[in-house]
């Protein structure tokens, strides 16, 4: 506050004439010294009283941030708790030799089957069936051998870890999905809860749960970074409305739910521009939407095929 005076005052204490042959301009350049003393006096006042008050306002602002961000973290923390018991770990094996009873398959370990790949997939109902992508089981879906196996890794409503056999149901390859079916009597499950991909907008929060690289329930978290895109199919058509998303999707993420902020499933992980030579992910990653998911699946259930192959 002192250099702030000093800054505004233009005239120095040594510049002030020790005598003066006329009182009157004396008087006059003290009254404007003692004006010029008061006017820099009471702007330095009003402009500590203005940086206290901002001061003062710091803490209240700080706790509000970080509330918000607590807020934020646990509902991530939620989001994650409620969904991930329906979302399943998928292993494809071949096996070396064609097993003699379902219990040897099921209990088929790594040293007797080739580990072909990995990927995930979600619960759709009660029943025991799986949804996922097509590229995911392919080679089940079109093994005339009897060597190819999908052991399913998932939990029942009561949390009970639980590996089964996956058999196919049903696939559609112009849209990349397919349907297993687990055989799980006297356990109860706990499907996903489905949302709609028809209102969703460029900006908002999403989240991804699945397996990348054999890590299970993993969670990332991003917002949707564009609609009605474009991708390849398996069979070289093309899937459109895709969800385009910067949420982390990596090999092992394909067929794993993508969620909204209310733990809805929006659409289904299917695949990711990689960097060249890094086999990593770009940010640039894409989901199948669940209003083209839920129009197919009953059909694969019900037939195993889509309505478009049954005539």
């Amino acid at each position: 506050m002192g250099s702030l005076q000093c800054m505004l005052s233009p005239i120095q204490p040594n510049q002030i004439p020790p005598s003066s042959p006329s009182n009157s301009k004396n008087a006059h350049f003290v009254t404007r010294r003692k004006a010029l003393t008061f006017t820099t006096s009471l702007a330095a006042f009003y402009f500590y009283v203005y940086q206290n008050s901002n001061l003062s306002s710091f803490p209240s602002a700080i706790a509000q941030q970080l509330d918000e961000l607590q807020q934020e973290e646990d509902r991530a923390v939620q989001l994650f708790q409620g969904t991930s018991p329906s979302v399943v770990f998928i292993k494809d094996l071949e096996l070396a030799k064609i097993p003699k009873s379902t219990s040897e398959t099921v209990l088929a370990e790594d040293e007797n089957a080739k580990l072909e790949g990995t990927g995930s997939g979600f619960i759709w109902d009660k029943f025991g069936h799986i949804v996922t992508n097509y590229h995911v089981v392919a080679k089940l879906a079109t093994d005339r051998s009897g060597l190819q196996l999908c052991k399913v890794f998932l939990v029942d409503a009561s949390g009970n870890s639980i590996v089964r056999e996956g058999k196919i149901v049903g696939f559609d390859p112009d849209y990349d999905l397919a349907v297993l079916k687990v055989d799980l009597k006297g356990n109860e499950l706990k499907p996903v809860t489905l949302g709609t991909s028809r209102d969703l907008h460029v900006g908002q929060s999403c989240f991804a749960i699945g397996n990348p690289y054999g890590y299970e329930n993993t969670l990332t978290t991003g917002v949707i970074s564009g609609l009605a895109r474009e991708i390849p199919s398996p069979n070289g058509k093309s899937i459109r409305g895709a969800i385009q998303t910067d949420a982390a999707i990596n090999a092992g993420n394909s067929g794993g739910p993508l969620i909204d902020s209310y733990g809805h499933v929006i659409g289904i992980n299917t695949a990711t521009f990689t960097r060249k030579g890094s086999g990593m992910s770009s940010g640039v990653n894409f989901a199948i939407p669940i209003d083209t998911v839920v129009r197919t699946i009953p059909y694969l259930i019900v037939y195993g095929t889509p309505y478009t192959d049954r005539y």
